[in-house]
């Protein structure tokens, strides 16, 4: 063997050597995160799977019933009113919030007098938990003493049955939502927007655009990943509802804004057919990782066309 035929293979063991030492380093690093999705999401979603196969109170040991559970979903009304809720809700809230927050983002982007004001004001509702924002709702919402009927009450307007009648009753959840979420959506939209250029701000208006050709053409193009990021974490978020409907409505009235976790709350706690409940959340969780896995596929093979 040549001297250099010797020089080159042991530069290439000491790579291979220092590949190896980088991937262990690497894993050391991930194990712990590795570790805790384990046990916080992979262990609790097999055994909620387990769960969903059983006929079982949360008491002792359950009965093994196979997918009879799945199968009473299929006959089963108020199933299918929570998922219908579930859908509207999400359809509703998600396209809502993303646009207020990408509205509010560009307001603040821009040289808009008392800036950190407005940004700390649109972004105030995500310190609130969603108990805390559903309080709220109450206060702005009650048909009796409530301020919004208090406002059209001053008006000359007739009140309207925010909790009695199923059409306001949806229509607070949403706008209470809406106005929670908003803020995260114009953070993250923020964020985005800071990270553009502005060269192609600048040829664009060299070219004759206006303020909203510009927006169109460039703001919104250029905020593809950002918005992608965005909907699928709304839409998740949207599906797994709970606290803010369950303090505001409970469900009601006559379960006109029960979705498909408060369903299963109280499937599981109330009524204590927690088989039944895990076949439910297994459902949901089918729902958002189908939806993640069709709008990442669809995210990817617009990347490769272009």
């Amino acid at each position: 063997m040549t001297a250099a035929s010797s020089t080159k293979a042991a530069e290439t063991k000491t790579k291979r050597a220092g590949a190896r030492k980088e991937a262990f380093a690497a894993a050391g690093f991930l194990a712990p995160s590795y570790a805790l999705l384990a046990v916080f999401v992979l262990v609790p979603l097999v055994a909620a799977f387990v769960v969903s196969l059983q006929q079982t109170d949360g008491f002792g040991a359950g009965e093994f019933v196979g997918a009879a559970n799945y199968a009473r979903l299929v006959d089963d009304p108020l199933f299918w009113r929570a998922l219908i809720n579930t859908l509207l809700f999400t359809a509703l809230v998600t396209p809502l919030s993303m646009l207020f927050g990408l509205i509010a983002a560009v307001l603040l982007n821009s040289a808009l007098p008392a800036r950190p004001l407005w940004r700390s004001l649109v972004i105030l509702p995500m310190a609130v938990s969603g108990v805390a924002t559903g309080l709220i709702g109450i206060l702005v919402f009650d048909q009796n003493s409530g301020v919004l009927n208090n406002l059209i009450g001053f008006l000359g307007l007739p009140a309207i049955d925010w909790q009695s009648s199923p059409g306001p009753a949806f229509a607070s959840i949403v706008i209470a939502t809406v106005w929670w979420r908003t803020g995260l959506n114009m953070l993250i939209y923020l964020a985005g927007l800071q990270g553009l250029g502005p060269d192609l701000y600048e040829a664009a208006r060299l070219d004759g655009a206006n303020a909203f050709q510009r927006f169109r053409n460039v703001t919104v193009p250029l905020l593809g990943p950002t918005s992608f990021f965005l909907l699928v974490l709304n839409v998740i978020y949207s599906f797994q509802v709970f606290d803010l409907v369950f303090v505001l409505t409970g469900g009601g009235p006559g379960g006109a804004t029960s979705v498909l976790v408060t369903y299963a709350y109280e499937t599981g706690f109330v009524t204590r057919d927690q088989g039944y409940a895990a076949s439910i959340g297994m459902v949901l969780f089918l729902f958002a990782l189908t939806f993640a896995a069709a709008q990442w596929r669809a995210s990817r093979t617009k990347d490769l066309v272009e």
